[in-house]
């Protein structure tokens, strides 16, 4: 019997790229062996989320997210709860496609994005649970993580990077200090932070060096903890960031866990947005659960390096 898939794209994401080619995109799913159709998401909430989750339900054996972090996050969350789990493929069109620029997929070609399915192989990549939301790339809570969720879609179509550097340049005098107890496998960090993150990937914000030993599937979230307010201090994280070199920095907390509790302390009345792949996903106190090789997704694993990965790849 031959193969089901379905494409939920993003009919609006990174300038109508995707409805563009699709035709071009079907044909080639067809080619690679599955009977395929599509799905555009609409305005009403959580669109992405119930068409992945029905598609799943209705026995499809790909599901392919077509869209920028927020539809992949969507799909993902239709379909993590299940017992039976489709395989996953990603055809980026958004702003930062953090998620595909983990996985190797072309990033500014839809339809060599969807071609990366006829190397016939997946990886088995580990999935976050925020209380019961799911996320696939990075969750974080502070002023700076607050800046995916504040700049405007119009202007993140428009001008991309630029729209969050203007925006950050903004934020970066008025980050507010959190009072938190921090919760993870080898112990607690408790006092002041401007920001926390868990990454799932080594690509965070466009950037690659953030998390510059990340791995996949290795059952394992990257915590990373400022544990400053001062702007001077936050100023000199960022630029030893860029290069991988604030891992071993005194006011930077950064470790490995599967499991991290975070709560606002005694006193601490003012909520903590948690940020789940670029989306407001609720405020503290929150817990996170890795679910180790959780979901199979089509990745560029021909152009991928083996110290990413701690299984070896899925032949589909």
């Amino acid at each position: 019997m031959k193969k089901r898939a379905r494409i939920i794209y993003n009919p609006t994401s990174g300038r109508e790229a995707i409805r563009r080619d699709l035709v071009d995109i079907l044909n080639v799913y067809e080619l690679a062996g599955y009977e395929t159709s599509a799905f555009a998401t609409t305005a009403e909430p959580h669109s992405a989320q119930n068409e992945a989750l029905r598609a799943a339900e209705d026995g499809f054996d790909l599901i392919i997210a077509a869209g920028g972090d927020g539809t992949i996050n969507e799909v993902v969350n239709g379909i993590a709860g299940l017992e039976n789990r489709p395989v996953m493929a990603v055809i980026p069109a958004g702003t930062t496609n953090d998620y595909a620029r983990a996985l190797h997929i072309p990033r500014d070609n839809p339809l060599e994005a969807a071609r990366i399915i006829n190397q016939k192989k997946a990886a088995r990549m580990d999935i976050g649970q925020a209380n019961d939301s799911y996320f696939v790339n990075i969750a974080a809570g502070g002023s700076l993580s607050e800046l995916t969720y504040s700049v405007p879609s119009k202007l993140k179509s428009m001008y991309g990077y630029l729209a969050y550097v203007v925006k950050g340049a903004e934020l970066l005098p008025r980050v507010r200090p959190m009072d938190l107890r921090i919760e993870y496998d080898d112990g607690v960090y408790e006092g002041t932070t401007a920001l926390f993150f868990l990454a799932l990937t080594n690509s965070v914000g466009g950037f690659e060096q953030i998390v510059p030993d990340a791995k996949l599937d290795d059952g394992k979230f990257t915590l990373l903890v400022l544990k400053t307010s001062k702007l001077n201090e936050i100023m000199a994280i960022m630029s030893e960031a860029l290069k991988g070199k604030h891992v071993d920095d005194p006011n930077v907390l950064y470790v490995k866990s599967d499991q991290v509790k975070i709560m606002p302390k005694p006193g601490y009345d003012n909520p903590v947005m948690i940020n789940l792949d670029g989306e407001y996903g609720g405020d503290a106190p929150v817990e996170f659960v890795n679910h180790h090789a959780h979901i199979k997704m089509v990745a560029n694993v021909d152009d991928m390096t083996d110290n990413q990965f701690v299984l070896p790849s899925i032949d589909l």
